[in-house]
């Protein structure tokens, strides 16, 4: 799934900042959201700086050490905190990253948020109160999740258990969330200091949206909803550490509650056109064979 040209999805380039020899860090860099900021970045002509804890240009939360060297000569950086913007830790360790940025000249702060997650605000506060200028980008859930990383495997394999219930949630193509960044990152004044609410344009429930993978991909995947604390119990098994495991029941609980159930227009506002429908993405991955037993 690569971020190839559409004249459906044409993003509008026109920038107000000049992005002659603009440098940008991305955090994060090979994850579902990062490597596509990757790719927009540097399709809308920016130096991209991919970072990660084993790549070229080498950052990783847990040593702060790799910060400065990452962070050094560049005008903007996109920060994706692992595991999650809202974990414990992540308010304390965003914040200091963005002051050390705003010390080393990098006045440009684009964050990756999650909608609904109350969890996060206190590391949305921390890029707010670090002198940037910043943009909070909050997504809905990433179509992606479904045909890459821990859910693969459960697709691929038939049955995906999870606690989502029947609520209704309206996936987000990543594609369409890394064209937002790149947007906030180049246009200037326009986004900065604020908090950009991103959907997809429809609402599903995880069943629904199962169903459509499963008839685009030609085989049968069926969606088993179970409790937050099922879950848990399941991942504890798969040798998740407890702590980990307590704050994923926390933000399935909250997360996926319906609070989400909702539409917003904030892709249109900043790209000018529509986001991506699920149907398409589904239809795309299985025509790459990502959900082939």
């Amino acid at each position: 799934m690569t971020n190839t040209a559409n004249t459906k999805y044409t993003t509008n380039t026109t920038n107000d900042a000049n992005t002659t020899g603009f440098t940008v860090l991305v955090t994060g860099a090979t994850g579902r959201v990062g490597r596509r900021v990757v790719e927009s970045a540097e399709a809308a002509g920016l130096t991209v700086r991919s970072a990660s804890r084993s790549g070229a240009v080498r950052f990783d939360w847990a040593d702060r050490s790799t910060w400065a060297e990452a962070l050094r000569g560049a005008d903007a950086a996109h920060i994706a905190h692992l595991p999650d913007v809202g974990a414990p830790g992540a308010a304390e360790a965003v914040g200091a990253f963005a002051r050390l940025a705003v010390e080393l000249g990098v006045g440009r702060l684009t964050l990756l948020s999650a909608r609904g997650e109350p969890q996060a605000h206190a590391t949305e506060q921390a890029v707010r109160d670090s002198g940037a200028a910043w943009t909070v980008v909050r997504a809905s859930w990433f179509a992606q999740n479904l045909s890459e990383g821990p859910l693969l495997e459960e697709m691929r394999g038939g049955e995906l258990v999870f606690p989502a219930g029947e609520v209704l949630e309206p996936f987000i193509d990543t594609r369409d969330i890394a064209d937002v960044v790149v947007a906030a990152l180049t246009g200037g004044g326009r986004f900065a200091g604020r908090t950009l609410d991103i959907t997809g344009p429809r609402l599903l429930s995880f069943r629904q949206a199962v169903a459509e993978v499963a008839g685009a991909a030609g085989r049968e995947i069926a969606y088993v909803p179970v409790s937050a604390r099922e879950y848990g119990a399941a991942l504890t098994q798969f040798g998740v550490p407890e702590g980990e495991v307590e704050f994923l029941i926390e933000l399935f609980e909250t997360n996926l509650d319906g609070r989400n159930a909702m539409l917003s227009d904030g892709v249109r506002e900043v790209l000018g056109r529509a986001p991506r429908d699920f149907a398409d993405f589904a239809r795309e991955c299985a025509e790459a064979g990502v959900w082939k037993a």
